[in-house]
């Protein structure tokens, strides 16, 4: 039933729930202001319909789009279900978008795409010349008959022009077109947007549905998005730059016109860094010596230059750095890091490049081979165009001599990291390399986007500290709203067990790991139902499995243990867990499952995070660390910004992520255990986490001895009534 109250028109359910009212008048005022918000609220609040309904009553209002993104799949299905039960209630135009790879029928990349339409646009447009010039030769000589001497005259030069067409249709219908998409160009789509506005589809529904009718789904969708209220698509439609001018440009919207809301947002900061890393591998550098290798231009020889240099540099720096043969020999089918960077100078490939280069002059030279390359570019195009090639060749000159500008002229710029990288080749079993500018300030990217759309709302359960999110993701005085739990406190516990701290050096003592199995033991046995636990990492979920028994044929008396392991599908593997009623489910905390992914009522009861799960350390942290402390350490903040901003705030993001897998609605309860010495009140000194989660969550985290642990949970779920038959016996 639909609310009756005017502001909330696209809400789609009798009321809301506990503080989402507050937040959606707070939003509305927000969005009059043309200002940005922060929103975090606990799992299972409802900030999606919390941003959704004042975007869109101000959109509809103001002829605005919504745009609503995240980067985690099962999300993508819940705002499909939101809109669907949006559109039930106060009927919206609504399209859910995905990348052009998962939707094409015949499976080409984007610039074989992008060729493909060129020709087929082509060619539809010159038969149409053709039908236009057919029909006038026949009024032409229907006139002559009848007598008119100009007009006989007039055909001549009309079938003349007629002749020039076929022969180019000739031409085109010789060369490489998209049968679906010429379809959709000669074909009545009107069925086809009737049928998609009918209701909220899927991206999989509109592949089914255009397949069955020889159509280009990917391409209508882009006709289709003009003029419609919402729009659900990935992360990357807006955190790439060159994606997302073109996204707008299918909406048919400036910037200033388009409302964008990010979900799990406290991921936006990693998502932008993987969008403006660049990388160039020793493979390209190869191919692009091997395309200009015998080529009669004038600049072939400056690009050879640079490129010839640039490669050998790469090969002599991975060559040296790995040494020895036992060096090589373990170099895996991974990418694995080479430091190359270096604090008083150039990086070691750079220096290595500017001693091979033998040429007038880098950036010349560099330049030279970047228009021979656009040069190169076209020629492919067009070759492809016209059939004269059965793909679209990538002009590999091109992408080389861009790359190694960028490197020569940005790789001192702060928050650029200089690095190199080795894989072994799985085809050959040799060792190749890449260079690798590794982006660690995201604002770059994100304070674009921020400062062109009309306003943004990021919404997450761990926004907070919201001063750190404002200074990594560009944003300026963003409103900042923050919503509890809002349901019964005595439906939840939130326990922080004394167990021995786990560094990453005591993890192998073997009374540490009696502890913690003793600990896992009594919290599996004494939950009534399915139980979540959370590892630093998957090995140690794995050495818990196999010590909580999960390898033994024996009965361990835990119920069903399940491993997410390498191989394992995680949606089979969550369905599997969910569906059963005494489960232990054992995954990293750096995994699928630590958000996204509800596990509502009786599906979990119990969440374990065992350990502080900090990200292992690696030059790549280090870079950002050090990055961070440049950019955001001065005298008004008393804290090591690097090692805050960098690990330990996104650390204990990620803790409460997973704690929040329970506890989903008011009527839900359960017991969420953290344990690790440094979640307590304990003096941990700089080790400890405790004052890292916001002030209300410190204030319901209650220290416990393990001992005490099962008699603690045995009580409150007795409270509850939540055991079938007889509790377990202490």
């Amino acid at each position: 039933m639909a609310a009756i109250d005017d502001e909330l028109r696209f809400f789609p359910y009798a009321e809301p729930y506990p503080n989402q009212r507050e937040a959606i008048d707070r939003i509305a005022n927000s969005l009059d202001q043309r200002r940005d918000v922060l929103l975090e609220g606990a799992p299972g609040t409802g900030k999606t319909l919390s941003a959704l309904v004042p975007a869109l009553a101000y959109a509809r209002e103001h002829d605005k789009t919504v745009v609503i993104t995240t980067n985690v799949h099962q999300q993508m299905r819940q705002f499909v279900a939101d809109a669907r039960a949006i559109t039930d209630t106060e009927p919206i135009r609504a399209v859910v978008f995905k990348g052009k790879k998962q939707m094409c029928h015949i499976d080409v990349g984007y610039q074989e795409c992008q060729s493909l339409r060129d020709t087929t646009r082509e060619l539809v447009d010159t038969e149409q010349d053709k039908a236009e010039l057919a029909a006038r030769q026949q009024e032409l000589l229907d006139a002559s008959k009848e007598g008119d001497t100009s007009a006989t005259e007039a055909r001549s030069a009309v079938m003349d022009e007629l002749d020039s067409v076929e022969d180019e249709l000739d031409e085109l219908r010789g060369g490489n077109v998209c049968d679906y998409y010429y379809n959709n160009l000669t074909d009545d789509t009107d069925d086809f947007f009737a049928w998609l506005f009918d209701d909220v589809r899927t991206p999989d529904d509109v592949y089914k549905y255009a397949d069955q009718q020889g159509l280009c789904g990917y391409e209508l969708l882009k006709e289709g998005m003009e003029g419609v209220d919402l729009v659900v698509c990935n992360y990357h439609h807006l955190l790439d730059p060159m994606i997302r001018e073109q996204f707008f440009r299918w909406l048919d919207r400036d910037p200033s016109d388009v409302i964008t809301v990010f979900d799990e947002a406290h991921n936006i900061e990693g998502a932008a860094r993987d969008h403006a890393t660049r990388t160039l591998t020793e493979n390209t550098l190869q191919s692009a010596l091997d395309e200009l290798e015998d080529l009669d231009d004038s600049r072939a020889e400056p690009a050879r230059n640079v490129i010839g240099a640039f490669l050998a540099a790469l090969r002599s720096t991975y060559d040296d750095a790995l040494g020895s043969a036992y060096a090589r020999e373990q170099v895996g089918d991974n990418w694995e890091d080479i430091t190359v960077a270096n604090a008083d100078r150039r990086d070691d490939l750079t220096l290595a490049f500017l001693q091979r280069y033998e040429g007038t002059g880098i950036e010349i030279e560099t330049e030279l081979a970047v228009q021979l390359g656009k040069v190169l570019d076209e020629e492919y195009e067009q070759a492809y165009k016209n059939g004269e090639a059965t793909t679209r060749a990538e002009c590999q000159t091109l992408q080389a001599a861009t790359f190694i500008n960028t490197w020569m002229s940005e790789g001192t710029e702060l928050g650029q990291h200089p690095m190199v990288g080795v894989r072994r080749d799985g085809a050959t079993d040799e060792i190749y390399g890449r260079a690798e500018l590794y982006t660690c300030i995201p604002r770059e990217v994100t304070r674009e986007l921020f400062d062109e759309v009309y306003a943004s709302v990021l919404m997450s359960a761990t926004l907070r500290p919201f001063d750190v999110t404002e200074d990594v993701l560009g944003l300026e005085s963003p409103a900042r709203l923050a919503y509890e739990l809002g349901y019964p406190e005595d439906h939840r516990r939130t326990y922080a067990v004394d167990v021995p701290p786990l560094f990453a050096s005591e993890r192998d003592d073997h009374e540490t790991q009696e502890t913690i199995t003793a600990t896992l033991r009594d919290a599996i046995r004494f939950t009534p139902g399915n139980t979540l636990l959370f590892f630093p990492s998957y090995s140690e979920a794995d050495r818990y499995y196999d010590r909580l028994g999960g390898n033994s044929v024996q009965d361990h008396g835990l119920g069903t243990l399940m491993l997410d392991e390498s191989g394992t599908s995680t949606e089979e593997l969550r369905q599997r867990f969910v569906d059963s009623d005494d489960a232990t489910l054992l995954t990293s905390l750096w995994g699928t499952l630590t958000e996204g992914v509800s596990f509502d009522g009786d599906d979990a009861r119990t969440v374990v995070v065992v350990g502080v799960p900090y990200p292992q350390l690696s030059e790549r942290m280090d870079a950002v660390q050090d990055a961070y402390n440049r950019a955001y350490s001065d005298s008004r903040r008393q804290r090591d910004a690097g090692w805050a901003y960098a690990v330990e705030i996104p650390t204990v993001r990620k803790t409460r992520q997973a704690l929040g897998r329970v506890i989903r609605s008011p009527d839900d309860f359960g017991v969420r255990i953290l344990a690790d010495r440094r979640y307590t009140s304990a003096d941990m000194g700089k080790y400890s986490v405790r004052d890292s989660f916001p002030v209300e969550e410190r204030e319901e985290l209650v220290d416990i001895d393990p001992a005490k642990l099962k008699f603690a949970m045995l009580n409150f779920y007795q409270d509850h009534d939540a055991y079938d038959g007889e509790p377990p016996q202490p």
